[in-house]
């Protein structure tokens, strides 16, 4: 009789949120992370003057969740590190590698051949045979080597949301605790439309569609996470959408339709949404088994979880 073999990250991705230990965990992660952000954007703007688009305003702010997890569960939870997926696991998880590199410019094609079939875009097919030229491919490859590089930065933002956060929602309850992390990461981003790092003619409507677009992109995060078993895999995702998808997308459909950049936001919702339809509606994101509640005291600093629920 075969023995059941539990996901990848089965011992990682759910730490029940109902212990006192883990709602004061999840308290002083929120406080750090928005407070500690939103405070910075603030003081790099208006003492500093930077610009929204100039690094040195965005890696501490993008950072702070990455460092509010660290610091939650180093020094006030002593949780350690032990179901935060920190592991690369090259070999195992190869294929979810191979998926968060390709994925980003995957999505920006769909989301470009959606342009261009509903008129919003008319692609220049005068390279040979009728395709793009060898410009913007490399264009994209470049992006793509870009996203690479920047995964531990974008790890800042997955080793907070996805790793810490979410596992903690709920119980880990796979629905409610995407749904919540995906509206607090949107809310957590949401200073950055009033700073010029992102334009909406439409303020409400902008931030609207970019909430639907983090909730989406959550899903598609926490699916690659819960199948590798890495946070890096999360991190690597993430920073194609970035720095691939969405430059892409903002570099070709920027203004169309006078939408400015609701334009390639609300189009990429929709292969986004099929692809989050695929997961969910094949239960890609179910039989993750919680761990138990931590039973952390002041004297057992650093306990690991390492048992599955029987259930």
């Amino acid at each position: 009789m075969p023995t059941h073999r539990p996901n990848p990250v089965s011992h990682r991705s759910d730490v029940v949120s109902h212990n006192p230990v883990s709602r004061k965990g999840v308290t002083a992660f929120l406080i750090i992370s928005f407070a500690g952000t939103w405070l910075w954007l603030l003081f790099a703007r208006t003492a500093l003057d930077l610009s929204p688009l100039n690094p040195l305003l965005q890696l501490p702010g993008f950072c702070m969740p990455g460092i509010a997890a660290v610091a939650v569960r180093r020094w006030i939870t002593n949780e350690g590190f032990a179901d935060a997926g920190l592991g690369l696991r090259l070999k195992a998880a190869r294929r979810y590698y191979a998926v968060a590199l390709l994925g980003p410019p995957l999505l920006a094609a769909a989301t470009l051949a959606l342009a261009a079939v509903s008129g919003l875009w008319h692609p220049d097919l005068s390279g040979p045979g009728g395709i793009p030229g060898v410009k913007e491919l490399a264009t994209v490859l470049g992006l793509m080597a870009v996203a690479l590089i920047l995964t531990p930065v974008y790890a800042g933002e997955e080793f907070g949301w996805t790793s810490y956060l979410r596992p903690r929602l709920f119980g880990g309850r796979t629905t409610p605790s995407i749904i919540a992390t995906g509206l607090i990461w949107a809310v957590w981003h949401f200073p950055l439309a009033f700073i010029g790092y992102v334009e909406f003619s439409n303020v409400v409507i902008g931030l609207a569609v970019w909430t639907l677009v983090f909730q989406l992109q959550e899903i598609i995060l926490m699916w690659l996470y819960v199948r590798s078993g890495s946070v890096w895999v999360a991190s690597l995702a993430h920073a194609g959408n970035n720095m691939v998808l969405f430059l892409v997308l903002g570099a070709v459909l920027d203004d169309r339709a006078g939408l400015g950049s609701i334009t390639p936001m609300l189009l990429s919702l929709v292969p986004m949404a099929a692809i989050c339809l695929w997961i969910t509606g094949s239960r890609r994101l179910t039989g993750e088994h919680r761990i138990p509640e931590p039973a952390l005291t002041p004297g057992e600093p650093g306990r690991r979880h390492a048992e599955l629920d029987p259930e």
